[in-house]
């Protein structure tokens, strides 16, 4: 691999340059007005990956936004590493608490990333993550190095739900048919301590509304005789959890799968110090469910909590209202066991129960996918090990995420192979936030990994 990392050195800018102006499409896949920039990334991603030398390229068209798809069989013997990302983005509101435009990237410099980072809505969710795995892929088949089959599946739909993937992936087993699955959609504990992320949450996303009064009140002539449906809907959200932060909602734990003690013990040696923690985010204390740690509360723990909320007169000045509606966004992370379509159903039953008889609340179900745990005893695993080490210096730490990708066990039950999720990003790189960045350091560092981890991989086959 000599000749591939000499060719990755030699072109860095270039590597850098085409990722600047791939963060500058506004690929907001929740947002209809930007259906055409979506389908501009996807072209993006398409030429990327002829550029590259990748095979068969086409743009396969869905309900909703483009797949694209690639591939480069050298020896149809040899196994096949099937690459998932994304190129779709979160919307990038608030935009005023940008430092600077979403999709005009910026480099700048941080305590975390001295070298520098890229500023853009998708640097690390997902674009630059995606965008490395094209450049090491180009880089091995520049120099002839590619050492086994690879398949690329970038959709457009990740931060909407893949709503359209599954239908897409049980359509194309044949095509998509591989020995593994490699994903960076996932961070590292920190520059200097590599991590492989071994289990991810899943999730169920709903929203809500609360209607009362035929129209907006006067607060002054009906307050206190009309119920207010933005307090109700507040009172009900509150209700939602008890003191020591546990769910209320019946049933929602009877599936819950509880790690052993020495599983919990394993879980907490990675490297967590809380006071950094809390002056990251700037908060003089945590909060979260009793009897857990930070790093349970956020990984093996299922969660509820609001995303958004709205209603009434949030203009400038005052507008004394009583309003007709309130809406709230809600989502829960689950663990293993829980199933997605359950938990929302358990929700909207007890939801509807608790409301009182002067309003009328509405559930809609957006979006969910199950929890995921990836085995540790795999080739796969192993030579992700192997090139993290190759290149980091260290073993990487297994560590469980508290996000979710529901498509890594969408994958295991229709394809029937094993995800590795071994991803660049820093956990303060404020994806879904603004101001998202990725280091360069972890950008160049990426590209320099992928082609280890083809090599050991093709390796641990041919033993």
């Amino acid at each position: 691999m000599q000749n591939v990392q000499s060719y990755i050195n030699a072109h860095k800018k270039r590597y850098l340059d085409e990722l600047l102006d791939f963060l500058k499409i506004p690929s907001v896949s929740a947002d209809p007005k930007h259906a055409k920039d979506v389908r501009a990334t996807a072209e993006f991603v398409a030429k990327a990956l002829t550029q590259a030398k990748v095979d068969h390229v086409k743009i396969h068209e869905t309900k909703g936004h483009p797949i694209v798809y690639g591939e480069k069989i050298i020896d149809p013997k040899k196994p096949t590493i099937l690459i998932y990302g994304h190129y779709d983005v979160q919307p990038p509101d608030p935009l005023h608490l940008w430092d600077s435009p979403p999709f005009e990237p910026v480099i700048k410099k941080t305590p975390l990333h001295p070298d520098g980072a890229i500023f853009a809505r998708g640097s690390c969710d997902d674009k630059g993550q995606v965008y490395m795995h094209i450049k090491a892929v180009e880089a091995m088949l520049a120099n002839d190095e590619l050492p086994c089959n690879v398949k690329f599946l970038v959709e457009g739909e990740e931060e909407v739900g893949s709503s359209n993937l599954e239908q897409f992936c049980r359509s194309n087993k044949d095509l998509l048919k591989c020995s593994t699955i490699l994903i960076s959609d996932t961070s590292i504990i920190a520059n200097k301590v590599p991590s492989l992320t071994v289990g991810l949450r899943g999730l169920s996303y709903l929203e809500v509304e609360v209607v009362g009064p035929n129209r907006d009140l006067h607060s002054g002539v009906y307050g206190g005789a009309v119920g207010n449906p933005v307090n109700i809907l507040c009172e009900m959200i509150a209700s939602l959890k008890d003191k020591k932060g546990r769910i209320t909602i019946p049933g929602f734990y009877d599936d819950v799968l509880r790690l052993k003690p020495t599983e919990r013990k394993a879980l907490n040696k990675a490297p967590f110090k809380i006071n950094e923690y809390k002056k990251d985010l700037g908060v003089k204390d945590v909060l979260g469910e009793q009897g857990y740690t930070v790093i349970e509360q956020t990984s093996i723990r299922p969660t509820l909590d609001v995303n958004g909320i709205w209603g009434g007169y949030i203009g400038e000045g005052a507008k004394t209202v009583l309003p007709s509606k309130a809406s709230a966004k809600i989502s829960m992370r689950l663990v293993p066991n829980q199933n997605s379509e359950t938990i929302t159903k358990l929700f909207t039953k007890h939801f509807e129960k608790i409301a009182p008889k002067s309003v009328q609340v509405s559930v809609k179900p957006h979006h969910g996918g199950e929890a995921a745990v990836t085995p540790t005893d795999t080739a796969e695993y192993a030579a992700a090990m192997a090139a993290m080490k190759k290149t980091f210096g260290k073993n990487p730490i297994p560590v469980r995420s508290g996000g979710s990708i529901p498509i890594v066990a969408l994958f295991e039950k229709v394809l029937k192979a094993k995800s590795v999720l071994m991803g660049f990003g820093l956990d303060s790189d404020n994806i879904h936030s603004p101001n998202e960045h990725y280091g360069l350091f972890n950008y160049y560092k990426g590209i320099e990994t992928i082609p280890y981890f083809f090599q050991f991989y093709a390796e641990s086959k041919t033993k």
